[in-house]
């Protein structure tokens, strides 16, 4: 089943890290299947709540490969080059099948 890595991004540092990681980190989620979705779009609108910051979604074929892809020596070799130089919070959470439907999340809550 697919997997996200999602980042809510609320600030970057622009400089020669940030710079640097942007160019390494392609080569990071190829061997392990992943994609960028979303990358810190220009458009975005806020429909509730409040958004400050970027959005950043990145597709695995599951959560195997996006946790492989976290703890990978390629991965935390550029990981300093993102923390230094942007405040994010990020998750890795698995996608749901095709066809779910909503009302599937009732089983678990009664």
């Amino acid at each position: 089943m697919t997997a996200y890595a999602i980042a809510h991004v609320r600030s970057v540092e622009l400089g020669p890290g940030i710079l640097e990681y942007l160019a390494r980190i392609d080569a990071t989620l190829e061997p392990f299947g992943g994609r960028f979705l979303v990358h810190a779009p220009k458009e975005r609108r806020a429909v509730e709540g409040e958004w400050d910051g970027d959005a950043i979604v990145i597709e695995f074929p599951g959560m195997a490969e996006a946790t492989a892809w976290w703890d990978s020596p390629a991965y935390r070799e550029i990981l300093p080059l993102r923390t230094q130089h942007m405040a994010a919070d990020i998750v890795l959470v698995p996608g749901v099948p095709a066809g779910y439907r909503a009302a599937e999340a009732l089983h678990g809550l009664r």
